[in-house]
């Protein structure tokens, strides 16, 4: 078992891969007007990709065209003081509407957070796609 400098235990890309499956949740970081911007983000697995649906007038659809950016995802049970935390990075893309990939994309377990207005085009799906290029994870275990 490798653990770092601090003691959490690292895991696997598999193990990382696996985690990130289990939580549909996590937080974007990425640059917005040159400073650092998180936000949260429902995402899916499609592969060794991440998958994040946005409107596509978002702030969120804008700055992370064609951009590095970070994903993290975590759980943790603080009475049990145990818990993990993954996090990727790769180069974030839009994934064109009409093209074969959206639609396969729109088929994906991916529901907006926010109420939908379908009359407006700034409101219409948007997709972003974030292949894992790197990852890293760790795993914190209970201790006495």
């Amino acid at each position: 078992m490798k653990v770092d400098s601090t003691g959490l235990r690292v895991l696997s890309r598999a193990e990382c891969m696996q985690l990130l499956a289990s939580a549909p949740l996590g937080r974007i970081v990425f640059t917005d007007r040159a400073l650092p911007a998180i936000q949260p983000v429902n995402y899916a697995l499609d592969g060794e990709r991440l998958v994040i649906r946005t409107r596509a007038g978002s702030k969120l659809a804008a700055a992370v065209r064609d951009a590095v950016v970070a994903l993290e995802a975590d759980a943790f049970d603080p009475a049990g003081r145990t818990g993990w935390s993954v996090t990727v990075i790769g180069h974030a893309r839009a994934v064109q509407e009409g093209r074969e990939e959206f639609s396969r994309l729109a088929h994906l377990p991916l529901a907006p957070w926010t109420p939908r207005d379908g009359q407006r085009p700034e409101h219409q799906d948007h997709y972003i796609v974030l292949p894992v290029e790197q990852i890293s994870g760790r795993r914190v275990e209970a201790y006495s």
